[in-house]
């Protein structure tokens, strides 16, 4: 990989994963790369929310400035991007991240569904 550290991934290390993924050539990649990032930064810059729908939202947070303690000058307002994903991301994240296999108590409770009632839920055997 192109990273000194393995859980993260460079500029260089992504355009070349979505080079090989998209089947197209490294410098177009980066183009629309280019393309798309600096339309991005330019639409939250002049105080759009740029919304992705089913992968999330981009805004520009505003930040008051504050004094500092040390020192000759103060922090002026400023403004901060923001990410928000989308709840199909998170769940995706979620699948992606729990590879623990489900707990024994799960397997015990779907071995007891035994059938379906005539709305279509599972119901279980009576226990004796």
């Amino acid at each position: 990989m192109g990273t000194t550290d393995d859980s993260r991934i460079s500029k260089r290390e992504f355009i070349s994963r979505v080079a090989t993924r998209s089947e197209l050539p490294i410098k177009v990649v980066r183009e629309v790369y280019e393309a798309l990032f600096g339309e991005l930064t330019g639409a939250v810059g002049g105080g759009h929310t740029v919304v992705l729908t089913g992968f999330g939202r981009f805004y520009r947070q505003a930040h008051k400035g504050h004094k500092v303690r040390f020192g000759k000058n103060d922090v002026d307002d400023y403004s901060v991007l923001k990410f928000s994903a989308s709840r199909s991301v998170n769940r995706q994240l979620d699948v992606a991240t729990n590879t623990d296999p489900p707990p024994p108590e799960m397997y015990a409770m779907i071995d007891r569904c035994d059938s379906l009632d005539s709305s279509g839920r599972r119901t279980l055997e009576s226990v004796s």
